[in-house]
C-alpha cells in the first residue's frame, strides 16, 4: 500500500508529562521509527520543555541526531516491512512522503515555540505581512517574503488558518504584481491576483478587529507561581520555621473539632474514618500519625466513607489553618500555585508521580482561595 507521512499541523492535540510535580504540556504527531531494519508506526511527544519522546526522552539536538541517523525516519524504501504495533503489520509499496530530516526538526522546534506562547514562524511572518500593509515599500515586502519561507513547507497551507483559500492571498501578497515564488507556482502573479490578496487582508484586519476577546472575564486559566511539591516528611514535634512541611496533614498542628483535640489532621481523618469508640481511642492516643493510619486500616471503615471523605478532609484543613493563623501564612504564601501532594499509601490523595488524583493538593488550593477570599474582604470572615 502506499505510505503517506502526515502533513497537518502539530499542536491539534494536548498531553502532558509531570516533572518534579510540575505540569509539563505536550503535543504529539504520528512519525515512523526505524529499528532493526523494520519501520514501526507511532507517536511522537514533543513537550514545552523541549523534550522529545520517540521512544525515549530526547532533547532537540538529540532529536536531531536521531532525524539525521534515520531512527526517526522520513523516507522509505520500497518492500520494506512496517507494522503498527497489535494494529496490522504490511509492507511499502510505492512510498512517498514530504518530509526531511529538516522539515520535521523545523516543524518541531515550532511546536516547542507554539507550547510555550512564543511567535512561531507563522506569527513572525504575519507580523511582517502587518508591517508591509501599513507601509508598502519594497523593502517591507521582500522582508514579508523572507518571513514566508521562513514558514516550514508543511506548515505554510495553515499559515493563515483558512482551510478554503490556503495561503494562496499570502503568497500572492509576498511576490507581489508580475513576482513569483518558484516554490509554488511556474506564472507570475497578476494585477488582479495580488489586488484580491489586498482585498483579502484588509477583510481579514477587520473581521479581527471586530471579533470578541477570549480572555476570561475572571482570571486567567494557569497559574502564575511555580509549584509547589510537599514532599513526605516525619516532623514530630512543630518547628519555629516549618516551610512548606507545615502544609502536610502529619505536621503536629493539634485540630479542635467538635471539642475533641487531635494531634494533626492526619490523627482526625483516620479516628474519624472508624467506626469503633476504641479504636478512636487509640488513634487518638498515638503521636506518630502513619500509626494513627496504621491502627484506622485494621478497623472497620464507617458507611459511607468513601463518598464522604473529601468533604471532611475539607473540613478539616478548614480548621487546620483557621485555627493556626501561622500556618495559613504558610499556605497563602504560595499564592496560585500547583499544590503538589506526596502520599506514598494513597494515588487518591497523593500526586503518584504525576499518576494519582492530588485530592491533598486540590483541596489545598481551595482553602487558600477561601483563606485568600476572606483577607480580600470578598467572603465574611
Amino acid at each position: 500500500m502506499p505510505a503517506r507521512q502526515n502533513d497537518r499541523m502539530i499542536g491539534n492535540r494536548t498531553t502532558h508529562r509531570t516533572a518534579d510535580g510540575v505540569r509539563i504540556p505536550g503535543t504529539w504527531r504520528h512519525a515512523f521509527i526505524r529499528n532493526g531494519g523494520q519501520y514501526f508506526l507511532t507517536d511522537l511527544f514533543i513537550f514545552a520543555d523541549g523534550i522529545v519522546d520517540c521512544w525515549g526522552f530526547v532533547t532537540l539536538d538529540e532529536f536531531e541526531k536521531k532525524l539525521r541517523s534515520g531512527w526517526v525516519a522520513t523516507s522509505f524504501p520500497e518492500g520494506a516491512d512496517v507494522s503498527a504495533h497489535g494494529l496490522a503489520s504490511w509492507k511499502f509499496a510505492e512510498p512517498h512522503t514530504w518530509l526531511t530530516p529538516e522539515l520535521l526538526l523545523a516543524e518541531v522546534r515550532e511546536t516547542v515555540e507554539q507550547l510555550n506562547g512564543r511567535p512561531d514562524s507563522t506569527a513572525r511572518c504575519l507580523a511582517a505581512v502587518d508591517v508591509f500593509l501599513a507601509d508598502r515599500t519594497e523593502e517591507n515586502r521582500a522582508a514579508a517574503r523572507a518571513a514566508y519561507l521562513a514558514i516550514p513547507e508543511t506548515r505554510r497551507h495553515y499559515a493563515l488558518g483558512d482551510m478554503d483559500s490556503k495561503d494562496w492571498p499570502l503568497q500572492a501578497l509576498v511576490a507581489g504584481p508580475d513576482g513569483e515564488l518558484e516554490e509554488w507556482s511556474d506564472e507570475p502573479v497578476s494585477q488582479e491576483d495580488y489586488d484580491e490578496a489586498i482585498t483579502y487582508f484588509e477583510e481579514r484586519a477587520r473581521s479581527i478587529a471586530e471579533r470578541s476577546p477570549r480572555t476570561p472575564a475572571d482570571g486567567s486559566a494557569t497559574s502564575f507561581a511555580p509549584a509547589v511539591h510537599l514532599y513526605e516528611s516525619y516532623v514530630r514535634q512543630p518547628t519555629d520555621d516549618p516551610g512548606t512541611a507545615a502544609l502536610r496533614n502529619d505536621y503536629p498542628a493539634p485540630v479542635d473539632i467538635d471539642g475533641v483535640t487531635y494531634p494533626s489532621v492526619a490523627h482526625a481523618y483516620w479516628a474519624l474514618s472508624v467506626t469503633g469508640e476504641d479504636t478512636r481511642a487509640a488513634v487518638l492516643a498515638t503521636g506518630n500519625a502513619n500509626m494513627a493510619r496504621r491502627i484506622a486500616a485494621e478497623a472497620a471503615r464507617r458507611p459511607g466513607w468513601e463518598h464522604a471523605r473529601t468533604a471532611v478532609m475539607t473540613s478539616l484543613l478548614r480548621a487546620k489553618y483557621t485555627q493556626h493563623p501561622d500556618l495559613a501564612e504558610i499556605l497563602l504564601a504560595t499564592a496560585d500555585a500547583t499544590v503538589v501532594y506526596d502520599d506514598s499509601d494513597s494515588a487518591f490523595w497523593g500526586n503518584d508521580t504525576g499518576q494519582g488524583r492530588n485530592w491533598t493538593g486540590r483541596l489545598l488550593e481551595l482553602v487558600r482561595s477561601e483563606l485568600q477570599a476572606r483577607r480580600a474582604g470578598i467572603l465574611p470572615a
